[in-house]
């Protein structure tokens, strides 16, 4: 994992002031697209769209983070169960662009919310034949009601935090169904320190980022979340992983044992 990269200033930027006023304007140029939300057409529509914009972005991602998740997942075995073989929970797996980092012959259970995705990560299973999976299953990562209790050794999230409805709510899930000693892996894109200019952008570009992100923030204080979850463990280290005052640079990653 790389350390943190680029200075961030010591004070509030001078223009902090002008981010509402930018965040109305640009709420207005989206009211149409405001209007088709409140219809519920917009949701329909991005659903469809969403996987197909993932499928081209994702690798992408990868690429830029290749070498953080390679570390980052390296000690995933340590982890494995008295099973002797190790249960992966992923929730929001997407296009399952993870697949490839998890260790041969793990049993894999995947989770989304969004069904359309389901052909993109069949696709991604099919080229990571190291994998096991045991089950796909269409949920939300505040409702993983069909997942029993402390029935898994490791559960991974990336890139999923910035969206959900309810952070504390999926965390609680996490607990929930890790084993005792089970560990949760996450990388997530985070706010920026709040007297930077990277957090101004942040604040200015979150009612876009929402609707063509899916539902994302771009300031969400993921870290406060986890520190406050019951975790026995948590390692944790910010990062950038494009330039630093680019809106989705800051991001943390690690692993929390139960």
């Amino acid at each position: 994992m790389s350390p943190d990269s680029g200075p961030l200033p010591s004070q509030p930027p001078a223009g902090l002031g002008l981010a509402p006023f930018l965040q109305r304007c640009i709420q207005l140029l989206l009211l149409p697209i405001h209007l088709l939300a409140c219809l519920g057409l917009w949701d329909s529509f991005y659903k469809k769209a969403f996987p197909y914009i993932m499928a081209k972005v994702a690798p992408i991602y990868n690429r830029k983070v290749y070498k953080q998740k390679q570390e980052l997942f390296s000690n995933l075995r340590k982890f494995t169960g008295p099973s002797g073989q190790l249960t992966l929970l992923e929730i929001g797996t997407g296009t399952g662009t993870n697949f490839q980092f998890y260790p041969p012959g793990c049993r894999l259970t995947c989770t989304d919310p969004n069904p359309n995705f389901s052909k993109f990560l069949l696709k991604s299973l099919s080229e990571n034949r190291h994998l096991q999976l045991d089950r796909w299953v269409v949920a939300s990562g505040e409702d993983l009601r069909q997942i029993p209790d402390g029935s898994v050794d490791a559960v991974v999230c990336t890139l999923v935090l910035c969206s959900v409805p309810d952070v504390p709510k999926v965390l609680m899930e996490v607990l929930r169904v890790l084993r005792l000693g089970g560990a949760f892996y996450f990388l997530e894109h985070v706010a920026a320190d709040h007297s930077s200019w990277t957090y101004f952008w942040q604040k200015v570009c979150d009612p876009v980022w929402k609707y063509f992100g899916d539902g994302c923030s771009l300031s969400r204080e993921t870290q406060k979340e986890l520190e406050k979850t019951n975790f026995s463990e948590l390692n944790l280290r910010r990062i950038h992983v494009t330039p630093y005052w680019t809106p989705t640079s800051p991001h943390i990653i690690g692993y929390a044992v139960k």
